[in-house]
């Protein structure tokens, strides 16, 4: 599957400008932590996978991690995209554990994004760029603010992958200061 194939399969389901943004931010930080972490020659497969991983969440919000596995088995998408995509809904709506490394670099960052997102919007500068970790933290520690995106998964996230929530804040916020604002 094309970087374009997966584009177009995600707008079938995705028409929302908020969920093909979120897509397409997960997307380039998977592929930015392809990079990083050495597995730089299956950057375009990150890439797919963070870009298809909420591909039922906008028609089938209840089936999230569920309805998607099918729609991709119709489809005969590799299952290697399937079982990545899935697993980001690990103790959520799945059972299926992120594996690789790829997986558990998904489940910790989509939700990260998200609040990272929601901290950017409330700075003067509507900027990424001048953000650090320490005001993440203190927006992560108020469970008001972005209440949808779960604490508990971005700490799960961390502690699958072995580092510290201090760590995956600053290298997602890294990958995020690499796009364009």
């Amino acid at each position: 599957m094309t970087r374009e194939d997966a584009w177009s399969f995600l707008k079938e389901y995705n028409q929302d400008a908020f969920h093909l943004e979120h897509a397409q931010i997960v997307e380039k930080t998977m592929r930015y932590f392809a990079r990083k972490l050495g597995y730089g020659e299956e950057e375009e497969f990150w890439g797919i996978v963070g870009l298809l991983h909420d591909l039922d969440f906008e028609k089938f919000p209840e089936q999230h991690c569920i309805k998607s596995q099918e729609i991709m088995r119709e489809r005969g998408i590799d299952e290697r995209i399937i079982h990545a995509t899935a697993s980001h809904g690990y103790g959520i709506t799945v059972d299926i554990k992120p594996e690789h490394e790829m997986e558990k670099v998904l489940f910790a960052v989509d939700e990260l994004t998200g609040l990272i997102g929601a901290v950017v919007l409330m700075r003067p500068s509507k900027s990424v760029q001048d953000l650090e970790v320490k005001s993440v933290k203190k927006k992560f520690k108020s469970k008001g603010f972005a209440a949808g995106c779960s604490r508990e998964v971005i700490s799960r996230g961390a502690e699958m992958l072995g580092w510290t929530l201090e760590e995956l804040i600053q290298r997602t916020l890294d990958a995020l200061k690499t796009f364009q604002d």
